[in-house]
């Protein structure tokens, strides 16, 4: 090598051609099949997208050519036939054996670019997912006097080319034969071939059949006429139910010329939460491209699924799903404006059925009225609250009430709620999703309403005093009271209020019960962590038991005079208060509930066992 090497060049020689990189096909394969594609369906979409393409090609120079595709399965073996552009010897040596070239831009079609759906050579690599091989027989029609030429390629990467006679294919096109591997022919069954194309090229342009059987079902729904709108939503609820399994409640119509957009969306017949990901059916030209598509719409519009189909989006390279870009977000801000227009027609126009789609979807509204204000004023009269006066709207509720007063949980509406009504407070619920956010928003589309969080110092206030002589009677039952309670971090007030049945009223707010929870947390904590929660000691107040004067239990129990007696009924009422309010229970007030019950028992069967003089009938 060296001696070679000391030679002087020879002038002669000519430079060596540059090294092209060499593929492993079934490497390739494996990784197309387990990491870009979701299913081994995909094969069928790809040859369907070949034979669309190059019948689109071949229009494009010849506008009255047919345009035909026929697929024969049978005995493990698949034929696809078109009557497209066809290919020369040159074309098959020039695309076929080149991964990721498209016929699309030979010949000057650069410019028709926007009609073709795929690639030619990366849709036959596909095919090998399914098959081991795969034979190609063309006849241009570019060229008519070319002959017809065959292209046969295993999975193992080797290929031959070979011209055919006249006979062989008659008029210009492209049919493929392949055959599938081992494991595999589950695919290229008759039934599965059909059922494939149906679900890929259903609204193809041309005419695509399984045999005799018809794949393409044109014009779309959603592009039929229909004699009444009554017949439209007929046909459409059907066309809903056959493809997603369900009748819509009602349906939208998508229709966005200026991004090559028609479709429908139909609206679910029952809730789903939020945080579901709705997915969406989206065809590219006609051809199927996703039946997953997740962000198509809004995350608001999450009560709806679309099937549509579209020119203008750009896939993913896998083509089954869609690229995030900007004309993505585009027609995401478009539709969702198409379905925001649809609520407010209905609002405008037909209340019933927005009062029905409200009573299933209403969170979804709520969401989309957050950020939109418009939104929020449209609904206005219709977004239904849990309120003390019954299930209303926050227009209908905002004029029953000079202060809307709210929640912002669902426990603290249900201490106060009963007591509220009764005193003449009006009282939203604000614990469910997006309530609170929309009633504080009140004001911005509703100018000089006052809304107010509602707190336990509001509701006292509301309550009316007892007199001050009849409260100093009572110093020595509160002042027990008082004592028993002092172990849980409750005071007690003494107020008379509506209604007389209610005896006690557990009140706190949240600055209590962070306070309570840091207290708890201090006393399980070890001395480090002690001190720290220590010093993060707050000065909120504690929680208030109420005792309303005006009901005749907590009368007798006032008039008691044994102090250990007025402390078991304290612990009762306190217990059953925080019961009557659907708080949940502390340790503390687990133990508290027990031995007040114990206590009320040993009190109730004290009499049987001792003389009627030490008896505590008199408490009775």
């Amino acid at each position: 090598m060296d001696s070679q090497t000391s030679k002087s060049p020879q002038p002669s020689q000519s430079p060596q051609p540059p090294h092209t990189f060499q593929v492993d096909l079934r490497g390739l394969v494996d990784l197309l099949s387990h990491h870009l594609y979701s299913s081994p369906k995909v094969y069928l979409r790809e040859l369907l997208q070949n034979a669309v393409d190059a019948i689109t090609a071949r229009r494009a120079e010849q506008p009255d050519a047919p345009a035909r595709v026929r697929l024969y399965a049978e005995g493990g073996a698949l034929r696809v036939e078109d009557t497209g552009v066809g290919l020369t010897e040159a074309d098959v040596h020039n695309l076929l054996a080149t991964i990721g070239r498209s016929s699309k831009r030979a010949e000057g079609l650069e410019a028709a670019r926007s009609e073709f759906l795929g690639q030619f050579g990366i849709g036959l690599l596909a095919c090998f997912v399914v098959a081991e091989r795969i034979r190609v027989v063309s006849r241009s029609a570019r060229t008519p006097d070319a002959a017809p030429v065959e292209w046969t390629a295993s999975d193992d990467g080797s290929y031959t080319v070979r011209t055919l006679p006249a006979e062989a294919r008659p008029e210009p096109g492209t049919t493929v034969h392949l055959v599938a591997r081992a494991g595999a022919g589950e695919w290229l069954t008759p039934e599965r071939v059909l059922a494939l194309a149906r679900d890929f090229g259903s609204l193809l342009p041309y005419d695509v059949r399984v045999g005799e059987e018809a794949v393409t079902d044109l014009p779309a729904p959603w592009d039929r006429a229909y004699p009444s709108p009554a017949n439209r939503r007929v046909a459409l609820a059907r066309h809903c139910h056959d493809l997603f399994g369900f009748t819509p409640l009602d349906t939208i119509e998508l229709s966005v010329p200026l991004a090559g957009i028609r479709g429908v969306a139909y609206v679910l017949p029952s809730a789903v939460s939020p945080a579901q990901r709705a997915t969406h059916r989206v065809h590219l030209k006609g051809m199927l491209l996703t039946e997953r598509a997740e962000q198509l719409l809004p995350d608001w519009a999450f009560f709806v699924r679309c099937v549509l189909d579209t020119d203008s989006l750009r896939p993913t390279a896998s083509r089954e799903a869609l690229y995030e870009d900007e004309t993505l977000a585009a027609v995401r801000d478009a539709l969702g404006e198409r379905i925001r227009s649809w609520l407010t027609g209905l609002a405008a126009g037909d209340p019933e059925r927005l009062a029905a789609f409200l009573s299933v979807h209403h969170l979804g509204v709520k969401s989309l009225a957050r950020h939109d204000t418009e939104m929020l004023r449209t609904m206005l009269p219709w977004l239904p609250f849990e309120t003390t006066d019954g299930r209303l709207s926050l227009e209908e509720f905002a004029q029953r009430h000079p202060v809307v007063h709210f929640t912002r949980t669902v426990e603290e509406y249900r201490q106060v709620a009963p007591i509220a009504s009764a005193q003449g407070v009006g009282v939203i619920n604000g614990g469910y999703t997006y309530d609170s956010e929309l009633v504080e928003a009140l004001p911005s589309v509703r100018p000089g309403t006052v809304v107010a969080e509602l707190d336990s110092d509001t509701v006292t206030a509301h309550l009316d005093a007892v007199d001050p002589a009849e409260e100093l009677a009572l110093s020595g039952f509160l002042a027990a009271a008082r004592a028993r309670l002092d172990a849980v971090q409750c005071d007690i007030v003494l107020r008379s209020f509506h209604p007389i049945s209610v005896p006690a009223l557990h009140l706190d707010d949240r600055r209590t019960r962070h306070e309570q929870a840091r207290a708890e947390a201090e006393e399980q904590a070890d001395d480090l962590w002690a001190g720290i929660l220590g010093s993060l000691r707050g000065s909120a107040p504690r929680a208030r038991l109420v005792l309303n004067h005006l009901n005749p239990l907590v009368r007798r129990i006032s008039s008691l005079g044994d102090a250990e007696l007025i402390g078991t009924a304290t612990e009762s009422l306190y217990g059953q208060a925080l019961l009557m309010a659907q708080r949940p229970l502390r340790p503390a007030d687990t133990a508290l509930l027990n031995r007040a019950f114990i206590g009320l028992l040993e009190w109730a069967t004290h009499g049987e066992s001792d003389t009627p003089g030490n008896s505590a009938g008199g408490g009775h």
